[in-house]
């Protein structure tokens, strides 16, 4: 079976930032920021895995756009936590990477799909 690279992406981002929550919860007792972060990010992977069950191209094209929503909010997010200092300038850069990644797959699956359906009509 070929390897699906933003199943292996989106999985590897959502569960380092369960990891990166653990520790903002320990170290600045957030509950509150650190639970929508946890939402919107872990809900890439979730997005993606649904994408991939879809009953029909427009169905995984929704769910790949809803990824990519949360995606973009994830962007937002993580820039909120360096700027107020609740992760470091390391951990930005290399959850960030990462995220970068994503969307430029994700960008990728978008247009290659929007093009399948446009070709088949």
């Amino acid at each position: 079976m070929r390897e699906n690279i933003i199943q292996q992406k989106s999985y590897e981002f959502a569960v380092k930032i369960v990891l990166l929550y653990k520790k903002i919860i320990k170290q600045h007792n957030d509950f509150v920021i650190s639970k929508q972060l946890l939402r919107c990010w872990t809900s890439i992977w979730a997005n993606v895995e649904e994408a991939n069950g879809g009953q029909s191209k427009k169905d995984f094209l929704s769910k790949m756009s809803i990824a990519y929503k949360e995606a973009r909010e994830s962007d937002y997010w993580l820039r909120i936590l360096r700027d107020t200092q609740m992760i470091s300038q390391e951990e930005y850069t290399t959850m960030n990477s990462l995220l970068q990644e994503i969307l430029k797959i994700i960008t990728k699956i978008q247009t290659t799909t929007k093009e399948n359906i446009k070709n088949n009509f």
